[in-house]
């Protein structure tokens, strides 16, 4: 049976749902790249269409009428259904050639990406996957620049410019070698302290100087060596160079078979979160493999469960920053 002529095409309904999320007319039209005109104009045809009143145009914003409210409901399930059924579309087409272009924060890609790439491969449909390990802040301008599908960062905060979901957590650990006078302190480090120490740090740009930077507040730091890789900074806290923070994830070996030794350090928060971020739109990555990574590390995070308020083969490592 065809639909009723009132029912309107997807374009008119993701417009009015713009307009509900940003309160603008204007604001919805950039958007979709069209004048406030031209958006106004498409959002009168779509109010003739269904016949009712669906808008409610204020001096100062647009809002809905009582009869808006429920067509926006219904609007926002047509279009989360027409969306789904392009990302099934995108895997039937790419059924058996699917690729994954992967960029991932150091950390990330060396201690968690592993385990969810096999994940990943273990369901099928991922014939080739490309991962570019390099810091947060080069992953985020590969996602921008539109060279890889999703990313993965670290840091404190989201990056405002990007869609994202939090797929992980993590804190970061004042560690030393065990020959460091620190190692025999019995009381935590304090944030002044440490702020003036002499440290081995990553490179500016990468998640972790980038927590570590916001945690001690200007002037920031003090670095004596800068190294790009946690590996680096790891190996010469070892060897005596100095101390350094460091996330847990890359140290807890050595903190376990006594290499080096953890510091509490009082008056700075080190935890910070792992996001997937994307160019899209803000409630979903892009579809197919990209969407299925992002599933499976955030089911990693948040399993499946009552809701509370509150290497996998044939991976390529197209670069990690020497482009091997």
């Amino acid at each position: 049976m065809p639909l009723s002529p009132h029912v309107p095409e997807l374009g008119a309904l993701e417009l009015l749902l713009d307009v509900v999320a940003t309160g603008s007319i204007g604001a919805a039209g950039r958007r979709h790249g069209v004048s406030q005109q031209a958006a106004s104009a498409r959002l009168r045809t779509l109010e003739r269409q269904v016949g009712v009143a669906v808008l409610d145009r204020r001096a100062r914003g647009t809002g809905l009428t009582d009869a808006g409210t429920a067509f926006a409901a219904w609007a926002a399930r047509v279009v989360e259904a027409a969306t789904d059924l392009d990302a099934g579309l995108t895997a039937l087409r790419h059924r058996g050639s699917a690729r994954l272009r992967l960029a991932a924060s150091m950390t990330v890609a060396e201690h968690l990406v592993p385990g969810w790439l096999a994940a990943l491969r273990a369901h099928g449909g991922v014939e080739q996957i490309t991962l570019t390990a390099t810091n947060s802040a080069a992953v985020a301008d590969l996602v921008r620049a539109g060279a890889v599908d999703v990313g993965l960062v670290e840091g404190p905060d989201p990056l405002a410019d990007l869609s994202q979901v939090v797929v992980g957590t993590d804190d970061l650990v004042l560690v030393v070698a065990p020959d460091h006078p620190w190692a025999r302190r019995r009381r935590p480090v304090a944030a002044a302290l440490l702020a003036r120490t002499p440290l081995v740090t990553r490179e500016v740009g990468s998640g972790t100087r980038t927590a570590l930077e916001q945690a001690l507040g200007p002037p920031g730091p003090t670095p004596v060596l800068e190294l790009s890789t946690a590996t680096a900074v790891r190996e010469s806290v070892r060897a005596g160079l100095g101390p350094a923070v460091l996330p847990r994830l890359a140290v807890a070996g050595d903190l376990r078979d006594g290499r080096l030794v953890a510091i509490g350090v009082t008056g700075v928060d080190l935890r910070r979160r792992l996001r997937a971020v994307w160019v899209g739109p803000t409630d979903r990555p892009p579809a197919g493999p990209a969407r299925d990574l992002v599933a499976t590390a955030t089911a990693r995070v948040h399993p499946p469960g009552p809701r509370r308020k509150s290497d996998a083969g044939g991976v390529t490592h197209a670069s990690r920053q020497d482009h091997r």
